[in-house]
């Protein structure tokens, strides 16, 4: 079922502002300083980006337009003949055309500049093209002035109609100016519908809501209808007319025999017979309003005759009704409710929908197989029990409420007898510190608890909780105490560990290897010899010449201290020096070749697209940019941008 909720719209703009809208949300959103070293590829792109987000943002603020405002060919017929009779259905489509049109224009114009933005060869071509793109769009958006401003009020219009269901069970009251209908409405509903003593005082149309037999009803009432042909009829009474027409609903006549609203009885059934057409196929209710001025009885002959001759030719009896005194009031609101459920389940059943339905149900008659009754057989104590408390039987609320009627108030409070009657009728707050109150709110709590004890203490006498003692072998208590100990140690290491911190960076002496792995000069030496090696004169050539070791962590040249000539010594060092940083780490050539083209390319993007120095770039050209510390510009050029 499709909605009709004109309040979500959004508001139209007008040009100027819509203009001033777009383009300054392209300058908060988009790049607006230029660098003198940027080159003309990054020039283009600059301005390329504010004409496409221009573009963008007119596309996407005319199609919300496009698409938040009704269209005529998919609404309900009533709603698309009120905005007819309201603002002109040609006008209307006219606009929204109009939008639909700019908006291509739009687009063709940033298309045809983003062609041409590749020609610019220089910041100041750029910067015209630019400017003559957002010129060209604020132009187009100028020119369609008058249709924004028409859309706008049919917004604020289409805001302040009320909201019609064409589809749910309605009922409409019509008739001429005065009659009665804005005061019926009121007392039915809880509409506030101006009444005063004039005619035309309800100028469009007002929807009220009420309830019958559980379901939801509106009732529309009408601006007054004149008898006079359908062309020369004004906007307010067109309202009226297209209600009827369109709306599958009750349809209730309003007439003022008194003939107080100003127009004779016989004015009125003329008007009656000239609308009826309206009426085919809705059922119709007539009604003779203010019968306490005057009945239909106390009518004078001639009257009396108008009002018999429109019953013969509509064969629809007359009620009548008193708005103030509510005479009627009710009893006409039911039976208009009760036409119109009987005139839907009438129409449902014409339609095919019922054969499927009907072909799903069977109702079994059971048949008499003989000619004996069989009574039902109920035993006499429930007989006995009936008459017995038949006569002190409790009143339902339904029973109540079908006695008092109208005047029947629900009132569930009354039935708390475990509270007095002072504090009754007490406010129960919802909330209390931010928790709903009904939450915490059980009636059976003390109940559940005593139950919970009395089945822990049941658990408690038949042992459930009593834990084993288990007897442990002799075997089993080494191992624990085993386990003890292991414990024990591993927590003393631990704390060891937090105290002495240098525990954590063990340094192992230089003997230890020899003390453990069974080495020594001696053994080497020999070793060597074994392998033809002429060891010699390498006697005491660990030693330096004062026969101490050297433990000294300076540089090689400390370390070197051995009686060898200044070749060998040059030698030495050279051999003890640190390699070059690029040759640590990776040893595979191809692998660190690679690398270096990697972070060669690294650098040279930096260096190229993001304009740095080096790799360790972080220069601030200006310390003092003049858009953060100048003031703002004042009336004058944008050439600066």
């Amino acid at each position: 079922m499709a909605q009709y909720n004109f309040k979500r719209i959004t508001i139209v703009p007008s040009s100027k502002d819509f203009i001033d809208i777009i383009f300054s949300k392209t300058q908060r959103k988009t790049p607006t300083v230029v660098h003198k070293q940027h080159k003309i590829t990054t020039i283009r792109t600059f301005y390329l980006r504010k004409i496409k987000f221009s573009q963008q943002s007119f596309h996407d603020r005319l199609t919300q337009i496009l698409t938040e405002f009704p269209k005529l060919d998919d609404m309900h017929p009533f709603y698309a003949d009120l905005m007819n009779i309201l603002y002109d259905k040609d006008h209307y489509k006219l606009a929204l055309g109009q939008i639909n049109i700019a908006k291509h224009l739009i687009d063709n114009v940033a298309r045809d500049f983003t062609r041409l933005m590749k020609y610019g060869d220089s910041l100041y071509r750029c910067k015209q093209l630019k400017r003559a793109a957002l010129g060209r769009m604020a132009t187009i958006m100028k020119r369609q002035a008058s249709n924004l401003t028409y859309l706008e009020q049919v917004r604020q219009h289409l805001a302040r109609l009320p909201t019609i269901d064409p589809y749910t069970r309605t009922i409409i009251i019509c008739g001429f100016p005065n009659v009665g209908k804005s005061s019926f409405i009121n007392k039915i509903t809880r509409a506030d519908v101006e009444v005063q003593p004039y005619a035309f005082t309800t100028k469009s149309l007002y929807v009220g809501h009420t309830d019958y037999k559980y379901l939801r009803w509106q009732i529309i009432d009408t601006p007054g209808i004149l008898d006079h042909p359908l062309e020369e009829r004004n906007v307010i009474e067109m309202q009226a007319v297209t209600a009827l027409a369109h709306l599958r609903a009750s349809i209730i006549y309003f007439m003022d025999p008194s003939e107080q609203c100003g127009y004779t009885l016989e004015e009125q059934v003329k008007l009656f017979k000239s609308i009826k057409p309206l009426f085919a196929n809705k059922p119709i209710i007539i009604v003779a309003n203010k019968s306490d001025i005057v009945s239909l009885n106390e009518l004078p002959t001639e009257k009396q005759m108008v009002i018999e001759d429109l019953k013969q030719s509509t064969k629809i009896a007359i009620k009548e009704m008193s708005t103030v005194n509510d005479t009627g009031v009710i009893e006409l609101k039911t039976e208009a409710c009760e036409k119109l459920l009987s005139f839907r389940i009438d129409q449902k059943m014409r339609t095919k929908k019922v054969d499927g339905v009907l072909n799903r149900l069977h109702v079994a008659i059971p048949k008499p197989r003989d000619t004996k009754l069989r009574p039902p057989c109920i035993p006499q104590s429930i007989l006995e029990k009936r008459e017995t408390t038949k006569s002190h039987k409790r009143k339902l609320e339904r029973d109540i409420e079908c006695e008092e009627g109208d005047d029947y108030v629900l009132d569930l409070k009354k039935s708390y007898t475990d509270i007095s009657e002072e504090e009754r009728y007490d406010i129960i707050p919802e909330i209390w510190e931010g928790h709903n109150i009904a939450d915490y709110i059980d009636q059976e709590i003390f109940d559940k608890l005593e139950a919970l004890e009395r089945e822990e203490e049941i658990r408690e006498e038949t042992g459930m909780y009593v834990v084993p003692k288990i007897e442990l072998d002799e075997t089993m208590r080494q191992v624990k105490a085993l386990a003890l100990q292991i414990r024990h140690k591993k927590a003393i290491i631990k704390d060891e560990a937090r105290v002495n911190k240098q525990s954590r960076k063990p340094v192992m002496p230089r003997t230890a290897g020899a003390k453990v792995k069974n080495r020594s000069v001696v053994k080497l030496r020999n070793e060597m010899a074994n392998l033809g090696l002429d060891m010699e004169n390498t006697k005491d050539a660990h030693f330096t010449k004062t026969k101490s070791r050297s433990r000294s962590l300076g540089p090689p040249a400390k370390k070197v201290k051995m009686d060898v000539d200044n070749s060998k010594l040059s030698t030495r060092l050279m051999s003890l020096s640190k390699p070059s940083r690029n040759d640590l780490g990776i040893k595979d050539v191809a692998m660190k070749k690679k690398l270096a083209k990697i972070a060669h390319r690294a650098i040279s993007k930096k260096v190229k697209k993001m304009g740095l120095k080096g790799e360790a770039d972080r220069f601030i050209g200006t310390k003092m940019p003049k858009h953060l510390f100048a003031g703002k510009r004042g009336v004058g050029k944008t050439e600066r941008r």
